[in-house]
């Protein structure tokens, strides 16, 4: 088929990172055992400076695009902010800070917070909005992510580093290269609580005293004891979270009507150990999808894979026709996949 509902491609790519840091050198002010942080495979990371916000990174990705495009503000008709992280105010609307930025005045604006999914699913319902509305013929769409180090230790939430870094892309209607063809996601929410900030919400505004996130339980030791450490359910439930990358990914063929066989890269979210499971459970060659990319980077949340693609186009490594898949896992826990034909 390879017809979506809505016709539209990414006509450029912007990028905006933290400062590099070397993962084998800072571990151990994270964490207390820092060979275990090195063993995931990352050898850098991106850390914001003090006083840089997501809005800023944004921002500075947005001006990025806008001006390898020869565009201006004035060519937008919708801004889209996905974000994966902590907002720098509560009762606070990031897109419209970055609007505010950006000077983009009087024009639909849309936030997206569903952790780091949303800089994938966030595309379909780009398409969705695109497909109800008319006169929405280009948009800017940013995916950002600024660890916050009060509220989360950016080595001990998962086995991934944690990285500051945004993306901003340009989605235009009738566009031919880089054409999204389909969105797919499906949840599991009896583990929605894994990998939740305890503090800082209404049930629990403000932390006990002596709490820090330095030494505060990991989203890991959570899944550890929801199976009670027993290895075998551990394993199962590994073969499981893998399986349902499968599922999802030919779910998303289905709806564009391609096969999963003609993919020719899985861009995944930055965790290199999952990248690995992935090429043993879908039988694909690692260099066909982001994994080095992902050792380079760390884990930008919602930012991944628009990162990875957007860098897999400027190196080269991907042909005008190739299908590519962006996936992964995020909270909720949340399975998705957007299809791409550059």
């Amino acid at each position: 088929m390879d017809r979506p509902a809505v016709d539209l491609g990414i006509a450029g790519f912007g990028f905006a990172f933290g400062e590099d840091q070397d993962v084998a050198q800072t571990a151990g002010s994270y964490v207390a055992d820092p060979e275990r942080v090195v063993r995931w495979g990352y050898h850098t990371f991106h850390r914001a400076a003090d006083g840089v916000t997501a809005t800023a990174l944004a921002a500075e990705a947005a001006q990025n695009v806008l001006t390898r495009l020869s565009m201006s503000v004035d060519d937008l008709d919708l801004v889209v902010v996905a974000t994966s992280e902590m907002p720098e105010f509560l009762y606070w609307d990031s897109s419209a800070a970055l609007a505010r930025e950006l000077k983009f005045h009087g024009k639909q604006t849309m936030l997206l917070t569903e952790g780091c999914s949303s800089g994938v699913t966030g595309l379909g319902m780009v398409a969705g909005l695109m497909a109800l509305q008319a006169e929405l013929e280009t948009v800017l769409f940013v995916a950002v992510n600024r660890v916050s180090e009060f509220h989360r230790n950016r080595m001990n939430v998962n086995n991934a580093v944690h990285s500051d870094g945004a993306v901003a892309v340009v989605l235009r209607r009738g566009h031919v290269h880089n054409r999204w063809l389909a969105t797919e996601q499906f949840t599991d929410p009896e583990l929605c609580d894994w990998f939740r900030t305890d503090y800082g919400g209404s049930v629990t505004p403000v932390a006990p005293a002596g709490w820090s996130s330095a030494t505060a339980v990991s989203g890991s030791e959570r899944v550890q004891e929801h199976f009670q450490r027993d290895p075998q359910q551990l394993r199962a439930f590994g073969d499981a979270l893998n399986a349902r990358i499968i599922d999802v990914i030919e779910r998303a063929c289905r709806r564009a009507g391609v096969r999963r066989e003609d993919i020719a890269r899985v861009i995944y979210i930055n965790d290199p150990d999952g990248i690995d499971d992935i090429v043993r459970t879908a039988g694909i060659p690692r260099e066909r999808t982001n994994g080095e990319l992902a050792t380079a980077h760390g884990h930008m949340g919602a930012a991944d894979q628009l990162v990875a693609l957007g860098q897999h186009l400027d190196r080269g490594e991907l042909a005008p026709g190739d299908l590519v898949a962006l996936t992964g896992i995020s909270i909720g826990m949340r399975w998705y996949c957007t299809l791409i034909r550059i």
